[in-house]
């Protein structure tokens, strides 16, 4: 019940911070981007054995995961989630994990389970299909049952391997497979990546990107020294950022606060990572049981006004404003609740007239943004050398001058990754036209104009939306996609060559989107053509190197 009102409190429509493995949910970091290619790579391979380690909670099942769906056609998977077997009965979950047909009664010997299997992977090296074998957490396997996999991938012709198999699991397979007696299986690690924690812009990125997903349309809740405690806090560890990330809005909520700040990060990873270790009863628990008292007193559930979960930024706003009024009138207020009424400053908690000053450089113009739809076209038309004058919808213009058009959310590395000038939309039919941006702040363009803003700040009023303009292909556009792909990627294996040609365009396309840093998906969309654009040297206009 809580956790409900308090994403109708922040303007979401679910929560963002769910542990529970939410496919919309998935954001890769570059580390989970290298291994996802590591893992695509060693499918490729042709046989042999797959390494993929990482501490507790870094994204390794999120990664399979992916890794599972862009498996092409043509293979055969078997996934085994619990490793902690016997010999015979290792053999006889991965016979059915393949659907292998198994006798009655069952065998209690490895030969009769060996034969059979042997027998599938033939089958399937007929049909030209490969067979690939995921096992997760497998640093819980025995030496033994490590051998037993190794002796597997002896299955085999004369032109390959029939089974190859991905290992998964925490760092101390790593030091397993280290050891003498296992040489022989290291030495059948075609690809091997180990995951390690976000670093702080990650972790910045990836509560954006989740709060983005689950609805967010206003500005970041989470304050710029809020992010910087939840990547100290949490270490830089998705599961540990979730966890914390959930508690800590419970804690804003609790307080009718719509932002987090940094000591609210603090208070919350006291009560989730070290509520075990000292035995006490959370600040954050303390002050939703306080709330909830008040409000059964005073009968706040009814209140009006309390936002939906289709209400934006600016419902959750005025709520918090209810809940902060009433919080602040309580006729008595106890130790605890004067707490709750003063919280520690923050950066968003500066004077009003001295936050302009402190992202402004010396001598620097504080341009503000345009908040004319003409004004914003002609801008960037002029970005592109087009003249627009009098034109009031970009898109409109960008199809009168032969361009294609983009509307959509991307975060400050996207807009790095794509290097051209676009529009950032602001609430409110406002804009800025991005002309340069590095991790620390952007050149944008206004109505009197130009300025060099801070990434913090910036986000502080922009949710991600952007137009953009691209030149598109021609109309034969898989065929031109095609033949750029294999401009950059080299030609297609003998292998290769067999699948459909759709089949092939799609794993190009997610190869490229892989290596780019773009959403994958396998689709030919524009970003993935915007981006094609300009690896290929397409000719448009791009960011200036230093904003």
């Amino acid at each position: 019940m809580l956790r409900a009102m308090y994403a109708a409190f922040f303007g979401l429509q679910q929560e963002p911070f769910s542990i529970a493995p939410d496919p919309r949910f998935l954001h890769l970091s570059e580390g989970h981007r290298e291994a996802l290619a590591h893992l695509l790579y060693g499918l490729q391979a042709g046989g042999g054995f797959v390494l993929l380690t990482g501490e507790i909670g870094t994204g390794k099942t999120t990664v399979c995961r992916c890794f599972l769906e862009q498996i092409p056609p043509g293979h055969r998977v078997a996934y085994l989630y619990n490793p902690r077997l016997t010999e015979v009965e290792l053999l006889q979950t991965i016979c059915q994990e393949f659907g292998i047909a198994q006798q009655s009664p069952p065998a209690t010997t490895t030969k009769p389970y060996v034969d059979a299997l042997n027998e599938f992977l033939l089958d399937a090296h007929a049909k030209d299909e490969q067979c690939l074998l995921v096992v997760d957490e497998a640093q819980g396997l025995s030496p033994e049952l490590l051998e037993l996999l190794r002796l597997l991938t002896n299955l085999e012709t004369h032109e390959r391997k029939l089974l190859q198999i991905v290992l998964i699991g925490q760092p101390e397979l790593r030091t397993m497979l280290a050891r003498p007696e296992l040489e022989q299986l290291a030495q059948r690690v075609v690809a091997r990546v180990h995951l390690g924690p976000l670093a702080a812009t990650q972790t910045a990125d990836y509560v954006r990107h989740r709060l983005g997903v689950a609805g967010l349309q206003g500005p970041l809740p989470f304050t710029p020294r809020a992010l910087s405690a939840v990547h100290r806090e949490s270490r830089g560890v998705p599961r540990r950022i979730n966890l914390l990330c959930q508690r800590a809005l419970l804690g804003a909520y609790a307080q009718g606060r719509p932002t987090v700040d940094a000591r609210t990060v603090r208070h919350a990873a006291r009560e989730v990572f070290e509520t075990e270790k000292h035995g006490r009863r959370g600040w954050i628990a303390g002050s939703l049981l306080l709330l909830a008292i008040g409000v059964g007193a005073a009968g706040w559930w009814a209140w009006p006004g309390q936002p939906s979960s289709r209400e934006g930024a600016g419902s959750s706003a005025s709520a918090a404003s209810s809940v902060g009024s009433r919080v602040a009138s309580s006729p008595t207020p106890t130790a605890a609740t004067a707490s709750i009424a003063a919280p520690e400053p923050d950066a968003r908690s500066a004077s009003p007239a001295a936050a302009p000053a402190a992202s402004a450089l010396a001598g620097e113009t504080l341009a503000q943004p345009f908040d004319d739809a003409r004004a914003a076209t002609a801008a960037l038309a002029a970005a592109w050398g087009i003249d627009a004058a009098g034109a009031d919808d970009p898109c409109r213009a960008a199809r009168t001058a032969g361009l294609a058009c983009f509307e959509g959310k991307a975060d400050p590395a996207l807009l790095r990754r794509l290097d051209r000038p676009m529009l950032l939309l602001l609430a409110d039919g406002q804009s800025w036209l991005l002309q340069g941006i590095d991790d620390e702040q952007a050149q944008v363009q206004g109505m009197n104009g130009s300025r060099r803003i801070a990434l913090p700040e910036l986000q502080s009023s922009w949710d991600g939306r952007v137009l953009a303009w691209w030149r598109p292909p021609p109309k034969d556009t898989s065929s031109w996609v095609l033949q750029q792909l294999l401009a950059l990627q080299g030609p297609e294996t003998a292998a290769g060559a067999r699948s459909p040609a759709d089949e092939v365009l799609r794993r190009r396309v997610f190869a490229f989107q892989l290596g780019q840093g773009l959403p994958l998906d396998g689709l030919i969309g524009p970003l993935t053509l915007m981006q094609l654009n300009r690896v290929s040297g397409v000719d448009e206009p791009r960011l200036r190197s230093q904003p």
